[in-house]
């Protein structure tokens, strides 16, 4: 099979035949053997129903209905563990991602030998106070911490290979950074394509401001676990080693000065008088800490099932 479509999607029931129908021309037009998997995300209105009517209208039709809503990450996870296609492309289901799209990110993949191609939305028709520009900076940070020159990590239209998809696992709300996962998987050649962003004409946005909030704190989870998930010694020891041994010194300059004085017949008081001490103290427990954390971090890792899974690409 050529291209499997993925579509999360949560209470799009207005858009989901205009979408299909639109899907099924280009996919006609261009001779694509292909599936469609729609993943409904816990919606609360008729999504379902119309899915289902879908269904019985084409054999090409495959549906996840979540119990609840788990959000777009799982979504996504689910339906690359069972789309066939050689090529996966995802897409939203408010239509604000045009299908027409599809060919030529399906030929950058195939011929062009890239691993994904990331859709890039340089016109876009969001409010540019509350969307564009905190995107913008969201983007500019999420490029400098990965390496990765793209424009839109965060877009919904993209195109992957098969044993990409396959091979990363999206959880909680990674799908921003599938680009990153990717690249830590192995899978460098990632690219971009300019993509018509359609205005909105159903429904209304299912995220909110906290994503730009919790979208830094998930940058920041993946750039500590590619740098230090498999070796936590190496950020905790060396830091807590650090913290001990400068807390140490700080003591034995603290009682040096003490016997100092005692020895000049100098003022001085008692060694527990001093805030330093105490400042000392705290540095030598927060560096026992912190070491303490990165041997049972070690711990963890050495015992954890994954830590020889490593991907090979070719083996003879």
């Amino acid at each position: 099979m050529d291209i499997s479509v993925v579509i999360p999607l949560l209470n799009e029931e207005e858009s989901l035949n205009e979408l299909h129908d639109w899907i099924k021309q280009v996919m006609e037009e261009h001779d694509f053997s292909y599936e469609v998997i729609f993943v409904d995300d816990g919606s609360t209105d008729s999504s379902w129903e119309v899915i289902k009517q879908l269904r019985n209208k084409s054999d090409r039709v495959r549906a996840i209905r979540f119990r609840r809503n788990y959000g777009k990450s799982p979504a996504l996870q689910c339906a690359f563990q069972k789309a066939k296609g050689d090529v996966i492309i995802t897409m939203d289901a408010d239509l604000q991602d045009s299908p027409d799209e599809i060919p030529e990110l399906y030929r950058m993949i195939t011929e062009e030998g890239y691993d994904l191609v990331s859709g890039w939305k340089k016109k876009r028709y969001d409010n540019k106070l509350t969307k564009n520009l905190p995107s913008k900076l969201f983007n500019a940070t999420a490029r400098k911490v990965s390496g990765i020159k793209i424009h839109d990590f965060n877009c919904g239209l993209k195109a992957y290979r098969s044993s990409l998809a396959k091979s990363i696992e999206v959880y909680n709300d990674m799908h921003r950074y599938i680009p990153i996962l990717a690249k830590d998987a192995g899978f460098t050649r990632i690219g971009e394509k300019v993509v018509q962003h359609q205005p909105r004409k159903y429904g209304k946005s299912k995220f909110g401001a906290r994503r730009f909030v919790n979208g830094y704190l998930d940058l920041m989870t993946l750039w500590f676990l590619n740098r230090f998930g498999k070796k936590p010694m190496h950020i905790f020891g060396l830091w807590g080693s650090i913290m001990f041994l400068l807390g140490l010194l700080a003591i034995i300059l603290v009682g040096a000065i003490k016997l100092y004085d005692m020895h000049h017949g100098n003022p001085y008081r008692l060694v527990t008088e001093s805030p330093y001490f105490y400042i000392s103290l705290t540095m030598m427990i927060l560096g026992t800490l912190l070491f303490l954390a990165g041997f049972l971090g070690e711990l963890i890792t050495r015992n954890a099932p994954e830590r020889n899974n490593y991907r090979i690409e070719e083996e003879f």
